[in-house]
């Protein structure tokens, strides 16, 4: 377990973030690509990166990434920078720029854990041309499995960013983090964190970074380096929403009214306010809402007295394909 300690000063602090990291989308995808239990959201990705995951663009990245951040307790922070917030470029220059004594520290450490190659432990010296084929390795990787997935997995962080932002609008910090359960528990001033290793982080006054990732699964993940800017990267929930409950829910969706309904729902809202958009009855709306519901492409919560229906990642793909109908996509449900 991983426990978080927050103070005063940590809550004010703490922030989701606005996008998926490109260095942790690539990490974690890599260790995706060979599970044998994939997610449903994930196979057909899986299903169109695995014949490639052999070919002279994707292998060299794969090597690397198995090498530098394989499976287990740790992998170096240097891999997954802060500065990647600002795009896979900016975050490549601060991996080739990273001081040689950290790669040199954190290298090491790696190497108590897992063999590694040759050109690794050449690269915890810095030289020069290690150092570019990881670049070109990286990029190629980048380029061929997640930038093509850039707008599926925005659309899964904007509704992830939803959901947070409605916790927080309700019920404040508390809801925002009591709402990552069940991979994390809210015990106020301690956030516990299922995870592989016993450990204690203590913010001091620096906040917390949630980074949403569409390529994490099940456990979320930390920085091993306690001093650096404390970071949690936790998985998106894709659940069940993207198991169709069948055709006849499907077939009912053609229908125009249905259709402005789930256009009203982008964003957010209660049967009440979807009554108001759409200009019909509380009974009508409900109606067409169990219907979307059973399809897949809504879900309904509770809050108080009032119903809040949203968006699930299936019926958010619906409607960007709508805006974009060229638009290429890897992953069609």
């Amino acid at each position: 377990m991983l426990r978080i300690h927050f103070t005063t000063a940590d809550l004010i602090q703490t922030r989701v973030a606005a996008a998926a990291d490109p260095f942790w989308e690539m990490v974690l995808s890599r260790r995706r690509l060979f599970e044998q239990d994939t997610a449903l959201v994930l196979r057909p990705w899986v299903e169109q990166m695995r014949p490639q995951s052999g070919s002279s663009q994707l292998r060299p990245g794969l090597v690397a990434l198995a090498a530098l951040s394989p499976r287990g307790p740790y992998f170096p922070d240097f891999m997954t920078p802060a500065q990647a917030s600002a795009g896979f470029d900016a975050g490549m220059e601060a991996v080739l720029s990273t001081p040689r004594v950290r790669l040199s520290t954190e290298i090491a450490r790696l190497a108590t854990t897992s063999e590694l190659p040759t050109w690794v432990r050449r690269m915890s010296d810095g030289e020069p041309e290690v150092l570019t084929a990881l670049d070109k390795s990286l990029r190629a990787y980048y380029e061929g499995a997640i930038k093509p997935l850039d707008t599926q997995i925005q659309s899964r962080v904007d509704a992830d960013r939803q959901r947070r932002g409605r916790d927080l609008l309700d019920g404040g910090i508390d809801q925002l983090l009591a709402g990552f359960a069940p991979t994390m528990r809210w015990r106020a001033p301690v956030l516990e964190v299922d995870y592989p290793v016993q450990r204690d982080l203590y913010l001091g006054g620096r906040g917390l970074r949630l980074v949403p990732s569409f390529f994490c699964r099940g456990t979320p993940v930390a920085l091993a380096d306690p001093e650096l800017p404390p970071t949690l990267v936790y998985p998106i929930d894709h659940d069940s929403h993207w198991e169709i409950a069948g055709t006849k829910s499907l077939a009912d969706l053609l229908g125009n009214t249905r259709a402005t309904v789930l256009h009203a729902v982008d964003g957010g809202a209660t049967t009440t306010e979807l009554a108001r958009r759409v200009a019909t009855s509380l009974a009508s709306v409900s109606r067409h809402t169990a219907v979307l519901r059973e399809a897949g492409l809504i879900e309904t919560q509770r809050r108080g007295a009032a119903v809040l229906h949203t968006l699930t990642p299936l019926g958010e793909s619906l409607l960007s394909n709508e805006r974009r109908p060229t638009a290429p996509s890897l992953l069609t449900a």
